[in-house]
Formats: C-alpha cells, sequence, structure tokens
C-alpha cells in the first residue's frame, strides 16, 4: 500500500505554485521534488525566502546522464541539494532535460558560442542569483555534461579547455576518448 511523503517544503510549496504539476518522490527518507525547468528560480527563491522553510544553502548541484538507464524517461537531469540550516531540513530538487540534438562528440561549440548556438533542450536558468554557491559546480555542468546555465556569471570550462569538443561525462562519450591522448602536442625540451 503506498504510503502519503511527508515533509515541510511539500505543502507550502503546493499552496505557492498552484499551477505547477510537481512530481514527489522518497528514497531512504531524502525527498526529491521534480521541478518543470521553467519555474527553478521561482521555486528556489521561494524556498529560501519563506520564513517557515529557510533553505538558506545550496549544498550540492550535480548532473546526470540517463542515457540507456533501464525506465528513463529523460536524458539529462539536474539534482539541486538544499539545505535549510535553521531548521534543520533537506530537499532535493531535479530538473529533467531533454536534448533536441544529436549529443555525441564532435556536435558541440565553443564556450563563448554555447548560450547563443547550445543545445536549446539543454538551456537552464542558473540559480547563482538565489545563492553565490552554484557557480562552481554549474561551470562542471557545463563542461562535463554540456548543461547550459542561462544568467551564470562566469560559464566557462572548468576541467578541460575552449573547444575541447564534447563533454566527458555523458554516456555516448567513447571509453577510449576522442583521440586526445593520440592527438596531444607533445612539447620537447629543445621546443620549449
Amino acid at each position: 500500500m503506498p504510503r502519503t511523503i511527508n515533509h515541510p517544503a511539500l505543502q507550502p510549496l503546493k499552496e505557492k505554485f498552484g499551477n505547477v504539476k510537481f512530481l514527489v518522490g522518497e528514497f531512504r527518507d531524502m525527498i526529491t521534488v521534480v521541478v518543470p525547468r521553467e519555474h527553478i528560480v521561482a521555486v528556489c527563491t521561494f524556498l529560501r525566502d519563506d520564513p517557515t522553510l529557510q533553505y538558506d544553502m545550496l549544498g550540492e548541484l550535480n548532473g546526470v546522464d540517463y542515457l540507456n538507464y533501464p525506465g528513463a524517461r529523460h536524458r539529462f537531469g539536474v539534482n539541486y541539494g538544499l539545505v535549510s540550516t535553521p531548521k534543520n531540513n533537506r530537499l532535493w530538487l531535479k530538473v529533467f532535460l531533454d536534448p533536441s540534438q544529436y549529443t555525441s562528440p564532435g556536435n558541440d561549440v565553443r564556450d563563448e558560442d554555447a548560450i547563443e548556438k547550445g543545445h536549446p533542450g539543454l538551456k537552464l536558468d542558473s540559480v547563482t542569483g538565489v545563492w553565490p554557491g552554484p557557480q562552481w559546480p554549474g561551470r562542471e555542468g557545463y563542461d562535463m555534461f554540456g548543461i547550459i546555465f542561462l544568467r551564470h556569471p562566469d560559464l566557462l570550462r572548468i576541467l578541460t579547455w575552449n573547444g575541447y569538443g564534447s563533454y566527458p561525462l555523458r554516456k555516448d562519450y567513447p571509453r577510449r576518448g576522442i583521440g586526445e591522448r593520440e592527438n596531444y602536442k607533445i612539447v620537447t625540451r629543445e621546443g620549449a
């Protein structure tokens, strides 16, 4: 018999966003609310500012590629781990993204063109205006998955270089790479 999921944030979210369809799940006593991508900033702002909730910290931001995952209906997910330090509560938010173009290596753009020419299905508003913490994790999500965080103050690659040509944590990225090791320019002592 299914049981009712209880969490202090669920009822205020339903009341504030009555026209938004949220999905709620529970795993190991952690509650996850699936938020439509166009509402993520408004939901995060509400959770931060509501005096009964006070989610004052974004503890974690990460991406997931669900390619070939059993039963998955979406390609990518972005997870937000929220913490209310005054209330000692945690809440997970999740946004699903689906690319509208081919995602394998070689079909990607340079950093300066990502917002204009990047995959429309992988664009998501950044929550850096709500909490300062997601600046570096947002850059990592962009660099590793190709998730484009709109209105991010410094959306540049953080682990690979501009023009790398792919996103290494995507499941369609080849295990042996795309020739980075084979085509790496070796600088000798004489040529330096």
